[in-house]
């Protein structure tokens, strides 16, 4: 089977990588200067790198470069059966590109957007034949991230979408069907780990050293929330969480922050540049390591964490077992935010919630109805599904 992939940059590639793996003949295409000549280098390096470690076999190596068609010649995506898009995020050229993508490949063929947070209904609308559009969304790096996001617009059919699954099953991804939301599973749960973490920060309780500390040591996370932006680039962070805010109608659950804007506007993108958070000539300052402050900081970012997740289940963005998969397998959170809850108690994380809306008096600590409700009828998310379990 062809599989085709639109945009050669480290996204574009690393699919590019997977499916040449998994023995597809596979065309990767860039149109910009210079762009597939550098990922055809890279993937060389990296693939040098994989049999250096034992990883692959040097003829493994040579045999997936072989099924790698780097091309400037969009025309060569015909014949392909799926077709992923992975380019930057503007709605009018993703909408360009998949009008000019279905003029040449044949009906059957599924072209995909790995759009992290664009409508996939927008971008199918683009189509004469929108029933065969779907959302793939791989984390990065994708031949290292297990998790994908697989997102049927309202005009996908059936058939595409399990077309689709069956194909990324294939490659040895863990598959979620996320609703066609923003930032479907992953980036709309994940909002208050940085925005919370900052709000924080722009109180004057801890700083940025201090919050990572307390989210890495006593929450588990494997990174802290400034470490985590500054290793995304706080340029895309900002953008994702600016795209989510005005897509969710401005709700304060969203808000962006002044701290992470200016960071952007100065150029402190992150590790990228140098500097962001933290200024990496100098490295990482000292943490005040103090449990009892950590406590409060952990238990403030971790309910509105759990609380995301289950405003997610209350409105079918998502299964609760693949609201929980996607968190653990596409951002590494040391336990599914719903099994957390269940753990911490659903009355307790209630309880945070409403003593934050009730000291500031913000929509944003407000209380997803299902937390209220499963804990006014005294329902948790899957304990009581395995004492029904282990009792028979």
């Amino acid at each position: 089977m062809k599989i085709s992939v639109i945009g050669a940059g480290t996204m574009g590639a690393g699919i590019a990588q997977i499916a040449a793996t998994n023995g597809h003949e596979v065309c990767l295409y860039d149109s910009f200067d210079g762009a597939i000549e550098s990922a055809e280098s890279k993937l060389k390096k990296i693939l040098n790198r994989l049999v250096e470690k034992g990883r692959i076999t040097q003829q493994e190596n040579e045999e997936i470069l072989e099924r790698i068609n780097f091309t400037k010649e969009i025309k060569e995506v015909s014949g392909s059966k799926l077709v992923i898009e992975a380019i930057i995020e503007n709605l009018d050229i993703k909408q360009k590109v998949f009008a000019e993508i279905e003029s040449l490949v044949d009906e059957d063929c599924i072209i995909a957007s790995n759009t992290s947070s664009l409508s996939i209904a927008s971008i199918a609308s683009a189509l004469k034949k929108a029933e065969r559009v779907v959302g793939i969304h791989f984390f990065n790096p994708a031949p290292l991230m297990p998790l994908v996001e697989i997102i049927p617009a309202v005009q996908t059919s059936k058939s595409t979408l399990s077309k689709a699954k069956t194909i990324i099953d294939s490659w040895n991804k863990v598959t979620v069907i996320a609703k066609d939301t923003p930032g479907f599973i992953v980036n709309r749960v994940a909002r208050p780990f940085y925005g919370e973490a900052l709000r924080i920060y722009e109180e004057g309780i801890a700083d940025f050293a201090t919050i990572d500390w307390v989210m890495r040591e006593l929450g588990g996370f494997r990174m802290g929330p400034f470490q985590l932006m500054d290793y995304i680039g706080n340029d895309i962070n900002y953008t994702v969480t600016e795209t989510v805010f005005t897509a969710f109608y401005f709700d304060p659950r969203y808000k962006p922050s002044f701290t992470q804007k200016r960071m952007m506007e100065a150029g402190y993108l992150g590790r990228k540049s140098g500097r962001g958070y933290y200024d990496y000539s100098t490295g990482i300052p000292q943490a005040n390591e103090d449990r009892i402050l950590g406590k409060v900081i952990l238990w403030r970012v971790l309910s509105m964490l759990i609380n995301e997740a289950t405003d997610a289940l209350f409105l079918n963005i998502a299964t609760k077992e693949d609201i929980d998969l996607a968190m653990t397998k596409g951002v590494n959170y040391p336990k599914g935010l719903l099994t957390w809850a269940d753990e911490i108690g659903l009355e307790n994380v209630l309880k945070q919630l409403e003593d934050l809306q009730a000291e500031y008096g913000e929509d944003r600590y407000r209380p997803s109805p299902l937390l209220r409700q499963m804990v006014a009828t005294n329902k948790t998310f899957y304990q009581n599904e395995f004492s029904k379990k282990s009792s028979r």
